[in-house]
């Protein structure tokens, strides 16, 4: 919950707009600032105070605890210029909750986190819990220093300017131990342990078995990922309540699925009571992964048999390939979840023009793999292999990725084997559609003329179908130096369908700085106007230039009933 405090007119007035737009998300504290301050501290996981940010340091400082505790504080001043990241920056959230309130407000958000300033993640928000000098190899980063990256075990990290040499390091690992000075340990989650119980075991039997295997086996229990048994157990206490203070889940599964898993230790036992030769192991290896440590039983003081078993399985990280779209090329129009991606991803796959478009937005430290116009396949291939080796992959492309972009070649490439994660963009047939009015206001259809991939008599029999169909068309790669052809041909098509006058955008270059567009007929369209850069949008039966614009209304009905209103006189103009 986020607590809201205001002293000001102006101040709630922006504090309102924040309630109404986050209504599941804040809390608005009245009464004395001090009082609410103290409230809202207390209660809330942040705060947005509208407020100096030297009142709020006063009000705040005599309540400050620990920072992996506190909760996160952004100021904004009076004039709404400002959404100040004053307390909590990466632990209370307070950085990005700046950025946010500062694009519902147009407040400049304010983040001095070293880090954050220079684009470089920071190793407390990674995700993963981690152990170590973490300032003072956050330190050596910023400066430049050489940090060594050392991973025992796969996991798709963001970038981060890693070099040989030096002697601070990071270090992958589910491995038990404590890191040496100068070095971080980050701890992903790849442990899977698998837990076989007695009716009614508990959890103090559940976790003493899985630290005794855990220490036994030299693996550290803050890598442990889930724990895994029979559905028949899933509300098993021991279990439910052992998972809750590890911090974990429970992922169940059939007993009929555990039992087609195979296993070392098989028994009759769990065949009997739940209908799987393993629980144990069968649950730690259902998802797949190494077998690490074969069933092992807990152990009683009391001497009664033992009521728990458990086997733990590595499962690796995942390799993640994001499949980006770019959008027509206007900054503005590249969507939010693209640019995080776009940060997110330490290896980046694209054709050089597009990496140009964006090798800003890129942190220090990612590896850039770019290549020239007709190595698409050889993108996507490269895009799958690196996500294969456990790198978090971006591959871009423009417009949306899955218009004739990167996201068909790519998709074929990749097995389950990776996590692919697709990112919408603004495509070219919208962003052209918007410059030239509503052209795709009812059916439309999207068709490349190249017939480098696609023979010609495919397109040819699409195009006539959309003719035919009387659907609105937008014709992608229509011209080039050596297809000058197709165009004259595809226009000639529909011309047997729609008359002359039937309207014809030519977009150039749609948002970006050379920008261009006409609005023409079928009947006078010149192709020497087009080009690669250009998309040309063929209207239908009802499409009409409206006051300059191309317009297809939604549907014939509605159509004719705007018609009949424009030609009526109005009653105003009948008085």
């Amino acid at each position: 919950m986020i607590g809201l405090i205001s002293a000001t007119a102006a101040g709630a007035a922006a504090r309102d707009r924040l309630a109404a737009a986050w209504p599941e998300r804040t809390r608005v504290y009245d009464g004395p600032v001090g009082d609410a301050v103290r409230r809202a501290f207390a209660e809330c996981e942040q705060l947005v105070c509208f407020l100096a940010t030297g009142a709020v340091v006063r009000l705040v400082a005599p309540l400050l605890g620990d920072k992996a505790d506190d909760p996160g504080v952004v100021c904004v001043d009076e004039g709404g210029r400002y959404a100040v990241s004053l307390l909590g920056g990466h632990g209370g959230g307070a950085n990005e909750l700046a950025r946010e309130v500062g694009a519902l407000l147009a407040a400049e958000p304010v983040v001095t986190t070293a880090t954050d300033a220079v684009g470089i993640p920071g190793l407390d928000t990674l995700g993963l819990p981690y152990e170590g000098d973490v300032a003072g190899v956050t330190r050596a980063l910023l400066d430049g220093e050489p940090v060594a990256l050392e991973s025992e075990v796969v996991w798709p990290l963001p970038p981060l300017p890693f070099a040989a040499g030096g002697d601070r390091r990071v270090r992958v690992t589910d491995r038990a131990g404590e890191p040496a000075a100068g070095e971080v340990w980050l701890r992903p989650p790849t442990l899977v342990v698998g837990v076989g119980a007695s009716k009614g075991v508990p959890v103090e039997e559940v976790l003493g078995l899985i630290s005794r295997v855990c220490e036994d086996a030299g693996l550290s229990p803050r890598s442990i990922a889930e724990l895994a048994t029979v559905d028949a157990k899933a509300e098993e206490h021991g279990i439910v309540e052992a998972a809750a203070r590890l911090g974990v889940p429970v992922v169940t599964y059939p007993a009929g699925e555990l039992a087609a898993v195979e296993v070392p230790n098989p028994s009759d036992a769990p065949l009997a009571a739940v209908g799987t030769p393993s629980v144990a192991e069968a649950a730690a290896l259902a998802g797949g992964g190494e077998l690490l440590v074969p069933k092992r039983r807990s152990e009683r003081a009391d001497g009664l048999p033992a009521m728990a078993t458990c086997a733990v399985v590595r499962r690796p990280g995942r390799g993640r390939l994001a499949v980006v779209g770019l959008g027509p090329g206007a900054r503005d129009l590249l969507t939010e979840r693209a640019k995080a991606e776009l940060r997110r991803a330490s290896v980046l796959v694209g054709l050089d023009q597009y990496v140009d478009q964006i090798r800003d937005l890129l942190r220090p430290g990612t590896r850039i793999l770019e290549s020239g116009l007709g190595a698409e396949e050889e993108r996507a291939r490269t895009a799958v292999a690196e996500a294969r080796e456990g790198q978090a992959v971006a591959l871009i492309g423009s417009g949306d990725a899955g218009v004739y972009a990167m996201a068909s070649p790519a998709l074929a490439e990749a097995s389950d084997d990776i996590d692919v994660v697709g990112v919408p963009g603004v495509t070219a047939a919208l962003a052209a559609g918007a410059i030239l009015g509503a052209p795709l206001g009812h059916d439309h259809v999207s068709i490349s003329l190249s017939d480098l991939h696609t023979p010609w008599e495919v397109i040819e029999r699409r195009v006539r179908a959309a003719a035919e169909a009387d659907i609105v068309v937008t014709f992608y790669n229509p011209r080039s130096r050596g297809r000058d052809w197709q165009l004259p041909k595809a226009l000639g098509i529909l011309a047997e369908h729609r008359a002359p006058g039937t309207p014809v955008g030519v977009v150039r270059n749609a948002s970006r700085a050379d920008e261009s567009s006409r609005l023409t007929t079928l009947g006078e369209l010149d192709p020497a106007w087009v080009d690669m850069m250009t998309v040309v949008t063929v209207g239908n039966t009802a499409t009409r230039n409206i006051a300059g614009r191309m317009v297809t209304p939604r549907g014939y009905r509605w159509q004719e009933s705007e018609l009949s209103r424009q030609a009526a006189p109005s009653e105003e103009g009948a008085r």
